[in-house]
């Protein structure tokens, strides 16, 4: 591909991403957004974040592409901390704990 195919595409991509969010922020930012609409944008979170983490304990690079037990235990430690507590910052930390205390041993 040339060098200008590559710059068109991203030029491309960069309209279309500020396209996409300045209807959200210019054309719908001053109307209440509908109950059905808001419903589902509350999970977003909760979809998103699944998709950033399991990439990185399934197939973390560090080990080259081998999932290993510190990864997984951290993981299955902040899931059912957070699913005991209810609490996203808790999970996090109980996993980054898990993470680190194997990390050093």
């Amino acid at each position: 591909m040339s060098t200008a195919g590559v710059w068109g595409i991203i030029a491309a991509l960069g309209v279309l991403t500020y396209l996409t969010r300045f209807v959200f922020i210019g054309i719908v930012g001053d109307r209440p957004l509908p109950p059905w609409l808001l419903r589902h944008l509350r999970y977003t979170g909760v979809a998103v974040l699944p998709g950033l983490v399991a990439p990185l304990v399934v197939w973390p690079e560090a080990t080259g592409g081998t999932p290993d037990a510190a990864r997984l235990l951290a993981a299955a430690v902040a899931l059912g901390v957070g699913a005991w507590r209810r609490d996203v910052i808790l999970a996090v930390v109980a996993g980054g704990l898990v993470m680190a205390g194997f990390s050093l041993l």
